[in-house]
């Protein structure tokens, strides 16, 4: 795999090094980690980007070598990131887990070597069977059934919608949040999470072939964050401390114009009062309960994120093409 061009690599630590406060009362290391694992989960720093070294990027983001260095090793725990020995530190593929695939692929491979018996015992040459195959999977596929798992229910609901288009008419999608921990479904075919849920997706289901999707901001974010007066007040407040730095490298992204930003966690000492002078509030999903104590001339706006459109064409209908066909093989009914 090739690493990515390092001008485009070097404009997202640019981003994060603009987005991180140091006299923010979130501790670097964790706006640092947070940037960095949103980050790759929102495509800005792409499977395979091979990572400053620790000292390099130290130096880039005005940290200590110790901090970055600990937050390579809580990446890496969470397999966001892997260290080759001579080459360095790459971003880790979450699209399908491998020790997953293969087991998929071996059990596919089983599948059709039994087929393949089957149909000579009858006469049928190798090429009958791969007719047949083909009229089965063409003439009959197979109604999945797909979880999208996310963290707050009303986002994850907003994901499941966003798919929703993607699938067959017999399909089921189902959103499911991480704390629904009791009373599973019964049968899932696929599941479907941010990048940064790769971890407690396959905690929740095991052996369950998974597909981690990069999101972005929705339209409406990018929509709403365009048309912000240049001169607004504008207050963004995570609901995660380790969101805070990439709430603030987006807005920074979409909306370059404005000029009076400032960012805090929901836990901020001076939030009520900074929440009274601003002129908008953006804030992450789960902290919407702040619109509360908004003014009628304020503004308020969620960051929401969905699905990227080129992760769905090429991540997800190929997984969902290749379950439709091991169960088409299979002979499976809904």
């Amino acid at each position: 795999m090739s690493a990515v061009p390092a001008p485009d690599l070097d404009a997202a630590l640019l981003r994060i090094a603009h987005a991180i406060d140091p006299a923010s009362s979130v501790p670097v290391s964790v706006q640092l980690r947070g940037a960095l694992e949103y980050g790759i989960a929102a495509g800005d720093i792409p499977s395979g980007s091979r990572l400053p070294s620790v000292r390099k990027l130290a130096a880039t983001l005005g940290l200590s070598p110790v901090t970055v260095s600990n937050v390579f090793a809580a990446l890496q725990e969470r397999g966001q990131i892997e260290g080759r020995i001579g080459s360095g530190t790459f971003v880790t593929d979450r699209g399908i887990p491998c020790a997953t695939r293969s087991r998929q692929m071996a059990a596919l491979e089983r599948q059709i070597a039994a087929l393949v018996s089957a149909g000579r015992e009858l006469g049928l040459t190798a090429q009958d069977i791969a007719l047949r195959v083909t009229m089965a999977a063409s003439s009959a596929p197979r109604p999945l059934r797909v979880v999208v798992l996310g963290t707050f229910s009303d986002a994850t609901a907003a994901y499941a919608r966003d798919l929703v288009s993607y699938l067959s008419p017999d399909d089921v999608i189902m959103p499911w949040t991480i704390d629904q921990r009791a009373d599973l479904p019964a049968r899932v075919d696929l599941v479907v999470s941010p990048r940064t849920l790769a971890t407690q997706a396959a905690e929740l289901f095991p052996e369950i072939p998974q597909v981690s999707m990069i999101l972005i901001p929705n339209e409406a974010t990018r929509v709403a964050l365009a048309g912000l007066r240049p001169d607004a007040r504008v207050l963004l407040v995570s609901y995660f401390d380790d969101f805070l730095s990439v709430l603030k490298a987006g807005v920074g992204r979409f909306a370059p114009h404005l000029g009076r930003v400032t960012a805090v966690a929901r836990t901020a000492n001076d939030l009520d009062r900074l929440l009274a002078e601003c002129d908008v509030l953006i804030h992450a999903t789960g902290a919407e309960y702040l619109r509360a104590s908004l003014a009628h001339q304020q503004t308020a706006i969620e960051y929401r994120h969905t699905p990227d459109s080129h992760a769905v064409q090429t991540q997800l209908l190929p997984a969902l093409d290749a379950l439709r066909t091991a169960g088409a093989i299979k002979g499976e009914t809904p």
